[in-house]
């Protein structure tokens, strides 16, 4: 990321955020006390250079290019909007997030990839609840689960997502 080294501290902060948080609430949520509901999910992007192919690393700056993007600036929920929830959309697995990337048929240098994260989940709201989008935000909730079983999550802080291995799909 281009924040510097410091930039891979952000989920570490946004961590201990939500454990004070956590400690304040009325409902006492053990797991954003402990490690503010720290889980590994899945995220689908697009890689549009020539990252992984013959051993490259290097980021390249095409806007098009999901992969680069991330590793350079880290996430922003301003790309994101999924059944009208604004977040980062993460998955319980490597094929939810696979089939979430849209490809556009006409170009085909563009590549599916998927990155796993690490990320603080804080309290999640059920969007099935009765909670609206704008209140979700405004009532404390880290993150909101569209499935009702966690397998898909919005995380509403992008700091809170912290990119660990990338896999770019043939």
């Amino acid at each position: 990321m281009n924040d510097g080294p410091e930039g891979s501290n952000r989920p570490n902060e946004y961590r201990e955020t939500v454990k004070v948080r956590g400690s304040k609430s009325l409902e006492i949520h053990p797991r954003c006390l402990a490690d503010g509901n720290e889980l590994l999910r899945f995220y689908g992007t697009t890689a549009a250079c020539s990252i992984g192919m013959n051993s490259s690393s290097r980021l390249c700056t095409f806007y098009k290019c999901g992969v680069c993007q991330i590793l350079k600036h880290g996430f922003s929920i301003k790309m994101e909007t999924h059944d009208g929830v604004m977040g980062v959309f993460t998955t319980s697995t490597c094929e939810k997030a696979t089939e979430s990337i849209e490809l556009e048929e006409r170009n085909e240098t563009v590549r599916k990839a998927v990155i796993l994260c690490r990320v603080i989940a804080g309290r999640i709201h059920n969007i099935a609840g009765s909670l609206k989008d704008e209140q979700v935000y405004e009532s404390g909730f880290d993150s909101s689960d569209s499935s009702g079983n966690f397998e898909e999550l919005y995380i509403l802080n992008p700091k809170s997502v912290l990119p660990c291995f990338v896999e770019i799909c043939k």
